[in-house]
């Protein structure tokens, strides 16, 4: 059985090739590199001892991913390959509308051409806006409030139109709240380009000093410390969260979308303060003005995906913490220059 893994080489992408590979899956890899490394490849194969096939290339090369699909008999696919800064979307709204959208319309009709009915889609839980009420449950109200969040949200009606106009779809869509952590290996973990954009990477940046020190977003929320509290979800938790989506939707049709998240929130200012315990240095902040459209408190309910998929969280807040730590203290620039995974 082989699945496709798009965008393989990014963040959480690499953590979910791990788990199949050592659940003993094939997988074959497409990702064109613009936003994730081929180092991460290496590592892969360093950390499972496991050959994958590898391909650099864009969705949007139709001839190229059908040429993929000819080649191996792929069963289902898991779809990460997407553009992801909220930030730069607002300020990049048609490339984030043509890159995103027409990429995953390319991947679903090449996945029909070759009859090929099975798709773990990641998407986001931007698509719930700006919600005053927790826990967030997958029958919220849908409300994006940035071009990211609405090519997910356009992406999600676009799977459920397809669903119904062909009954041999099985579609699992994973909406992830805040992924944080690496691998215990410190081998493969988060690798921003430039200024992170979310908070632990800011801090583990901060921590070996490549960053001077973290923006706290305001500190008059209604929350016990007055900082925002998001849900924060290891990074390992939620790949094995797409292998059992993946395991239900080989045995299933229809569209089943799930919320990824512990279920709990940690205020931005208790972040910091784990962060500083496990890492044992000093990670100075400076509490500047909100930003424009954040909320006090976000998190998941979760039980859905419990009870139907048989799967939960299970790392703590430290634990994730630490193998932040120890990935950025054993890669403080990211991924070292070594021999690139060969390409395809």
């Amino acid at each position: 059985m082989a699945i496709l893994i798009t965008g393989g080489a990014g963040y959480i992408g690499s953590h979910t090739c791990v788990e199949l590979l050592e659940a003993g899956y094939e997988i074959v890899i497409v990702d064109n590199l613009s936003n994730s490394s081929p180092m991460a490849l290496n590592r892969i194969a360093e950390i499972t001892n496991k050959n994958f096939t590898f391909y650099k290339m864009d969705l949007l090369d139709r001839n190229g991913l059908d040429d993929v699909f000819s080649r191996h008999s792929i069963d289902a696919i898991m779809h990460f390959a997407g553009l992801k800064a909220v930030g730069e979307s607002v300020r990049l709204p048609l490339t984030y509308y043509h890159t995103n959208i027409m990429s995953t319309l390319v991947l679903c009709e090449v996945m029909q051409k070759h009859g090929v009915h099975k798709l773990v889609f990641s998407s986001s839980a931007t698509v719930y806006g700006l919600q005053e009420q927790v826990p967030i449950s997958e029958n919220f109200p849908l409300e994006a409030t940035n071009p990211y969040g609405q090519t997910k949200l356009m992406l999600e009606q676009i799977l459920l139109d397809l669903a119904k106009s062909n009954e041999q779809w099985g579609i699992s869509i994973l909406r992830y709240f805040n992924p944080i952590g690496a691998h215990e290996s410190g081998k493969i973990g988060e690798n921003p380009n430039g200024i992170p954009n979310n908070l632990l990477p800011f801090i583990s940046q901060v921590a070996v000093q490549k960053l001077e020190q973290v923006n706290v977003f305001g500190d008059d929320y209604p929350t016990a410390d007055g900082t925002g509290v998001r849900d924060y979800i290891h990074v390992v938790d939620l790949a094995k969260g797409h292998m059992r989506a993946l395991e239900r939707i080989l045995g299933k049709t229809g569209v089943d979308v799930y919320n990824l998240g512990t279920g709990r929130g940690y205020s931005v200012l208790e972040m910091i303060a784990v962060f500083e315990r496990v890492s044992g240095r000093s990670i100075p902040y400076s509490i500047v003005d909100r930003r424009p459209g954040d909320i006090a408190v976000c998190f998941a309910d979760t039980s859905k995906a419990n009870e139907e998929l048989g799967w939960a969280a299970l790392r703590g807040i430290e634990e994730m913490c630490k193998d932040a730590w120890r990935w950025q203290y054993s890669n403080p620039n990211g991924y070292e220059q070594e021999e690139l995974f060969a390409t395809n």
